[in-house]
């Protein structure tokens, strides 16, 4: 396989997996980002650890999708993440339900 086909076979599946993204992330309630990854999740702890003067993190997530193009199993039910660098939650913005307004429950 050439440089040029890699790259191109590359940008196909980081299309793909954009697509998929943008398909699932309304069941998830968190974003989580680590120094080498990117996740959805419905349960996000973190845990900030001390070993020796050391400090790192501790990311425990459960009900999860992985943003990884090279695993086949994006969906996990748990993942542990242990990194000495920055993490990042952010909690997602769910729309309300809204209930429509003609039928037994409209006004």
């Amino acid at each position: 396989m050439s440089a040029e086909d890699l790259e191109k076979y590359e940008t196909e599946m980081e299309l793909s997996l954009y697509r998929e993204y943008r398909d699932i992330v309304g069941q998830f309630s968190y974003v989580v980002e680590t120094e080498r990854r990117f996740y959805l999740a419905n349960a996000v702890d973190v845990q900030v650890r001390d070993s020796g003067g050391e400090v790192y993190f501790e990311v425990r997530m459960s009900d999860a999708w992985v943003w990884d193009m090279y695993r086949p199993a994006r969906f996990v039910k748990s993942v542990r993440v242990i990194t000495f660098k920055d993490v990042n939650v952010e909690e997602l913005e769910k729309p309300e339900l809204r209930l429509p307004e003609e039928g037994p429950f409209g006004g």
